[in-house]
């Protein structure tokens, strides 16, 4: 994909610093510091590597570092990559599902002041809801496995709590003897999937208020009344909470293409933004209400820099989580006989290591071959190499 013409940086770097002064009541240092890493990402600041080509001897130009913020528009290409290598090894051979469950808008108030505890609660209830369900010999009656991905955005940058779940088609029988497969059509009921979600976590919701772990603040304040919370959270029972499942699609290797849509993806790509004068930015939406229909907003900056901070997650929150037969205390043995009573053994060690070795090699512009990192420059190295300046040069 080529380079868009305007990046989140370039808007950073020519604004940030007026939205910090302008702001700095609500901004925090984390805030501050995602702004600063966006902004400096692959430029001389954080120094640079060389590269040089093992067949040829081509030595390419300086390559700056990236910055390896998770919320940086242009970081996430290579840790999806990588991420999805590891995951390689996990891929069953079997068809895929992909279900979602979204948090009602009423909550993003607060949302906004307890981030990590109401992401946790909605990982937590989105995975015991599909466990127990697909545990209902009415059901499925299996144990399932899957990989749950927190996406907190809407296509207009607002606050839209909600987590992918990517789960095989089917699952291991209660008492480990054979592997169920799910129909061709249909995984879960959707019906089931929204009660007991819907109860599940607002039933943690008022665990947590009851141990102390919310905070309420502003507006919200009157909410730490236990009667009062209760009368809040009433009008969530009224109506059904967004879950929705896509019809299960493709096998393994196509799965591996699917994962790179939502596992690494930050509030907004550069390629979404169109242009940035006189202090307003403008960027493209996908209007799902209207047939996914293709449409521009344009926000000043201060409002579009703030839609973006509202997704800066809480620092050392895991995002992307493993549940059932995946959960990292029991993959080790049971995804081996997941693959046994699927009749395929899973890849080797070795097969996996070429694979990840040959889609991390860079490729020389010259000849082709691979090209192997040679020395590391300082900000300070990478300066002393650059051309002299028009000034100095006149002088």
């Amino acid at each position: 994909m080529s380079r868009p013409p305007l990046e989140v940086a370039d808007l950073i770097r020519s604004a940030g610093a007026a939205f910090i002064e302008r702001n700095r009541q609500w901004l925090s240092w984390k805030h501050i510091k995602v702004l600063r890493a966006i902004a400096r990402c692959r430029t001389a600041a954080l120094g640079g590597h060389l590269d040089q080509c093992t067949r040829c001897g081509h030595r390419a130009t300086i390559s700056y570092n990236s910055c390896r913020n998770r919320h940086c528009p242009k970081c996430q290409t290579t840790a999806r990559e990588r991420w999805i290598a590891a995951r390689q090894r996990e891929l069953l051979p079997t068809r895929y599902v992909h279900v979602v469950f979204t948090l009602p808008s009423q909550l993003a108030p607060l949302v906004l002041q307890n981030k990590k505890v109401i992401y946790d609660l909605l990982f937590r209830a989105s995975a015991e809801t599909l466990l127990e369900v697909a545990r209902d010999p009415r059901h499925l009656g299996a144990e399932i496995g899957f990989f749950t991905v927190l996406h907190t955005w809407s296509q207009k940058l607002g606050l839209h709590p909600h987590v992918h779940c990517v789960i095989p088609a089917g699952g291991l029988s209660l008492d480990h003897t054979h592997w169920v497969k799910s129909r061709d059509r249909f995984f879960l009921p959707i019906h089931v999937l929204r009660r007991v979600f819907r109860g599940k976590f607002v039933a943690a919701l008022r665990q947590a208020l009851q141990e102390g772990q919310l905070n309420f603040h502003g507006n919200l304040t009157c909410l730490a009344q236990p009667k009062t919370f209760a009368a809040w959270l009433r009008p969530l029972f009224r109506k059904d909470w967004v879950v929705y499942s896509k019809p299960p699609f493709g096998g393994p290797e196509y799965v591996l293409q699917y994962l790179g849509r939502y596992t690494h993806r930050v509030a907004i790509s550069n390629h979404r933004l169109v242009s940035f004068a006189e202090g307003k930015v403008t960027f493209r939406w996908r209007d799902s209400a209207h047939n996914n229909e293709q449409k521009l907003l344009t926000l000043t900056v201060d409002e579009f820099l703030r839609r973006f901070l509202l997704h800066v997650l809480p620092k050392g929150f895991v995002r992307i989580r493993n549940f059932g037969f995946l959960a990292n205390r029991r993959r080790a043995t049971l995804l081996p006989l997941c693959f046994h009573l699927l009749g395929s053994p899973p890849q080797t060690q070795q097969e996996l290591s070429t694979a990840q070795d040959t889609n991390n090699l860079r490729l020389c512009p010259k000849c082709g071959g691979p090209m192997m990192f040679i020395e590391r420059l300082t900000a300070a190295e990478i300066q002393l190499r650059s051309p002299p300046t028009l000034a100095t040069a006149a002088a």
